[in-house]
């Protein structure tokens, strides 16, 4: 055996460890999902995932507040995400067989910008609104998902694209903002 597959075999059963560890501190963690390192986490108790879940490396999942509801964010069964942040104070939910490319963000808030003299980051949340991706969705790279977004049902969203209103089911979106392009015969 090769080095190479050596230390692949090593990193495997490291993030199989580490998954297994860690899902002890979650809201309910599914059989056969794994967590790939690295990987950061705020309050994972409030998080739900579901089975056959990959959440890969350079993944971040926070709830910032504890005075939403519990589980925050949800992950439904055979998601896969990849160097995803998701972020929720209300609701996120990613529904069954999601798939989100590299460096998607994910949020159900924004912070306000009007007072001047504080900085943007210690200004209360301006908007608040639950975020749903529904079921087969799929989720291009760098893409970002606004608050109050409803994502449908095998509907894609292209690369770079920032999705402030809600996508219909089948049909694809692109753009900054994101808009129709077309929709998916069945």
């Amino acid at each position: 055996m090769d080095v190479l597959k050596v230390v692949l075999l090593l990193q495997r059963a490291r993030d199989a460890a580490f998954s297994k560890i860690a899902s002890t501190g979650f809201a309910s963690f599914g059989t056969r999902t794994r967590i790939l390192l690295p990987f950061r986490v705020g309050n994972a108790h409030r998080i739900a995932v579901g089975s056959d879940v990959l959440i890969g490396p350079g993944s971040w999942l926070i709830v910032p507040r504890l005075d939403g509801p519990t589980p925050t964010i949800v992950i439904g069964d055979r998601v896969r995400m990849n160097q995803t942040s998701i972020s929720a104070v209300q609701s996120v939910v990613l529904e069954d067989g999601v798939a989100i490319a590299r460096g998607v963000y994910i949020s159900d808030h924004t912070h306000g910008f009007d007072q001047p003299d504080v900085f943007i980051r210690d200004q209360p949340l301006d908007r608040v609104a639950p975020v749903r991706i529904c079921r087969g969705a799929w989720i291009g790279q760098n893409a970002v998902i606004m608050p109050g977004v409803t994502i449908g049902a095998g509907a894609v969203v292209g690369a770079n694209s920032v999705v402030r209103d809600d996508v219909p089911p089948r049909c694809v979106v692109a753009g900054a903002p994101a808009r129709l392009i077309r929709e998916l015969t069945t």
